[in-house]
């Protein structure tokens, strides 16, 4: 369904951020991509939203793809109406707004007012304490609520593929669990497609189908996400599992195959 092919990217016309990154999202599936703090990852959503342009990046190699058709030349809003959403880390709301108007808001490129009406009461079936603060200002949200209100609301436009950038930051381990619990129900359910870039490598590879590693603007390894768990060099850099005590860089493992594209 989405397809990043070879793309690099380029900030201020000086600064290269992604240097060849291909990967892809089959239809229907949870695909996470990892990596440290700069690798990339964030830069990669906003290549495929087109949200880039509006900060002086831009797509200067290579190509996206969503359904067979070309979006690296897209404006935003223009790709959100195609069934791109993307949720971006901070969870940004509308602070001044109410909980329902924040999710109206997500619904503003529909115009079919009884469908609209539907989904609302859907979102307070997946999330029934947006459901009791509906009319209450979202930016005295906790962070557990904004985090189900930016879902809430990106579900709102219908997604077809969701780009979800760090929605376990500053949880607890209990919000944590249950926000991708409510992740893996949304994707079975609604049958929307994911991208999720996380930080919390353990719980992502659990719930996703397939794995990215991204470092220094590139993609390093792959898999299937089980082949990835058991991976000596995830082990060590991402699950904390080594024996040495100490952190290494995929750079040093000589073993270490880059794979650029997506083995179906």
């Amino acid at each position: 369904m989405l397809k990043l092919n070879n793309i690099e990217v380029i900030y201020n016309d000086v600064i290269l951020v992604l240097k060849g990154v291909s990967l892809g999202v089959p239809d229907g599936k949870i695909v996470t991509l990892l990596g440290a703090n700069g690798a990339g990852k964030t830069s990669t959503l906003k290549a495929i939203s087109g949200v880039l342009l509006t900060e002086l990046g831009e797509v200067t190699d290579g190509s996206i793809e969503f359904g067979g058709q070309r979006i690296d030349r897209m404006d935003p809003e223009e790709i959100v109406k195609l069934g791109i959403v993307q949720i971006m880390e901070g969870r940004r709301l509308f602070q001044h707004l109410t909980v329902e108007e924040n999710l109206f808001a997500g619904a503003y490129s529909r115009k079919d007012s009884a469908e609209i009406r539907e989904d609302l009461k859907k979102i307070y079936d997946y999330f029934p304490k947006l459901g009791e603060l509906c009319r209450a200002t979202s930016g005295y949200l906790s962070g557990g609520e904004r985090q189900m209100l930016v879902m809430g609301r990106a579900l709102m436009a219908r997604p077809k593929v969701m780009l979800l950038d760090e929605p376990s930051l500053g949880l607890s381990p209990l919000l944590v669990k249950e926000i991708f619990k409510l992740i893996g129900r949304i994707n079975e359910q609604e049958d929307v497609s994911i991208l999720l870039v996380e930080q919390n490598a353990r719980i992502a590879l659990r719930l996703a189908d397939y794995g990215y590693v991204m470092e220094n603007g590139r993609i390093v390894m792959d898999g299937p996400s089980e082949k990835l768990q058991e991976n000596e060099d995830i082990k060590e850099f991402y699950l904390g599992l080594s024996q040495k005590g100490k952190r290494k860089s995929y750079r040093e493992v000589k073993h270490y195959r880059r794979r650029k594209r997506w083995l179906s």
